[in-house]
């Protein structure tokens, strides 16, 4: 590691204050992803070059307008940040920062120790050793840092950068900070602006929240202050739709029911799916992605309802809802990848439902469904908990989920039950697919026998798309355990009436 940081830093730039984040988390005792520093606008060049030959880090201009430089040095990964002055003062500039807890600066001529570690591969920082006497402090913040809560500098925060709403409940998610309600009634006058703000930086705020375990309370808040439908305009129609049978708020309560579930799930995999919670592992890690699946997943349900007799239907909500899905994550400027992924679940999210209509689920039926949703197919399940567990209580949860494992119970069990035999029923056949999946391979992801030139050679058949039809046959049999050798493989073709 470097020696003495914060001495090279003083002796280099002795006008310069640590800012924001870094000094914010050092009081709270927690790690920071980098360190941000202001100093006068015609300092910050030459410092920047300096710092970076002293600390042997690479050097670059990151917006000549406001006069910012970054160093990440090359041995440790640290990042520092260097910031003009956004005003003629350091006061000036403290003054136009967001919330009054990142107002805070400390002088790099007074002591601090720079402690360094590595946490997923990324290199985290604490300034050590503080004194609390030298911050400088203009609007309070230290107050707000003691007692915990998100204040504006000025009303006109928002106005300036549309994002810091959104940020304002990403720091509370990821702080544990309460929200001061002034914060919240100026959201609200200036929620439509927030699509000033570039998609690329709505998906940043938006994933970092989500990836917290407190998405859900904030969620609920930015849907208060109208922020929430200002981001996705699709969901305002929820609210008044299908009242009579979501309730008050439509299908917009049932939505962020499904949320609050996903969020539940995959903070407690091992609660829900104790036997698979570490296999399940992987296609949970990216909880962003799922929740934004959760909170999109019935996107739809306005633009379709019909009413069919004294019943409300939502026919083919979920392609038109994967269809709509695209065109929000593509405005965000989501990846291909992570498009077609959440497409993918939300376009095909009946699919276990539709297996549930029945009284058995044949092996044959479940490698259909494996098959069909590929990568996609262990997201959906997921997704599909989250839609099946918002119809019942917290409580009632609770009482179910250990019996969710045992075996499914029959349709007309599930009907005397009302709606927790329903729920109960679907987390069942969700464990039974599970099971499936992971405990029979063989069947539900077959390794293939024979090849086209084989279906060819012992049917006596030219190439053409009917190879492929006889080949998925073959992959039928083996998942309804007919065919298990190579052999099997092709005494079955011959059994095929093939013409």
């Amino acid at each position: 590691m470097i020696q003495n940081i914060a001495a090279i830093i003083k002796e280099v730039a002795p006008t310069a204050y640590y800012v924001g984040g870094a000094v914010r988390n050092s009081l709270l005792k927690r790690w920071s992803g980098d360190v941000d520093i202001t100093l006068p606008k015609q300092d910050v060049k030459p410092v920047a070059l300096a710092l970076g030959k002293k600390l042997n880090a690479a050097v670059f201009e990151m917006d000549a307008e406001f006069g910012v430089w970054r160093l990440v040095t090359r041995k440790e990964g640290l990042q520092i940040d260097l910031c003009a002055w956004q005003g003629k003062t350091l006061k000036e500039d403290l003054l136009r920062r967001d919330f009054t807890f990142n107002s805070l600066a400390y002088p790099v001529t007074q002591p601090v120790q720079f402690c360094l570690k590595k946490e997923n591969k990324q290199t985290q920082i604490l300034l050590k050793g503080l004194q609390r006497a030298k911050i400088v402090d203009f609007s309070a913040g230290m107050q707000a840092v003691k007692e915990r809560q998100i204040r504006l500098t000025s009303p006109r925060v928002f106005k300036e950068d549309p994002l810091r709403m959104l940020r304002v409940f990403r720091c509370s998610a990821e702080l544990n900070f309460a929200i001061d309600p002034n914060v919240l009634k100026q959201i609200k006058k200036d929620a439509s602006l927030i699509w000033r703000s570039a998609g690329e930086r709505i998906q940043e705020e938006l994933t970092r929240l989500f990836s917290t375990s407190k998405a859900y309370p904030n969620v609920l808040l930015m849907d208060d202050c109208g922020l929430l439908t200002a981001l996705f305009p699709d969901l305002e129609a929820q609210r008044s739709c299908a009242k009579v049978y979501y309730g008050e708020g439509g299908v917009l309560s049932h939505t962020l029911a499904v949320f609050k579930r996903m969020e539940y799930l995959l903070e407690h995999l091992d609660k829900a799916f104790p036997k698979y919670a570490k296999k399940l592992a992987p296609y949970a890690a990216n909880k962003p992605l799922l929740k934004m699946a959760a909170l999109l997943h019935d996107v739809a349900k306005p633009a379709t309802a019909k009413k069919m007799g004294d019943r409300l239907r939502f026919f083919y909500h979920e392609e038109r809802g994967a269809r709509m899905a695209k065109t929000i994550l593509e405005k965000l400027h989501y990846s291909r990848a992570d498009i077609r992924l959440v497409c993918a679940v939300i376009g095909q999210h009946l699919r276990p439902s539709n297996l549930a209509s029945n009284d058995v689920i044949t092996d044959r039926g479940a490698y259909h469904f494996f098959r069909d949703l590929g990568d996609a197919a262990l997201v959906l399940l997921l997704l599909c908990w989250a839609d099946y567990t918002s119809y019942v209580t917290d409580y009632q949860l609770k009482r179910i989920m250990p019996r969710s494992a045992e075996r499914m119970m029959s349709l007309e069990r599930a009907k005397k039950t009302a709606n927790i035999g329903k729920t109960l029923r679907h987390m069942q056949v969700l464990s039974l697919l599970l099971s499936k999946f992971f405990d029979q391979p063989r069947k539900m992801n077959p390794s293939r026998l024979i090849t086209g030139k084989d279906v060819m050679q012992v049917l006596n058949l030219p190439p053409g798309p009917q190879i492929g039809s006889l080949l998925e046959q073959v992959a039928e049999a083996q998942a309804e355990g007919k065919v298990l050798t190579r052999q099997d493989a092709l005494d079955f073709l011959q059994s095929l009436n093939i013409k």
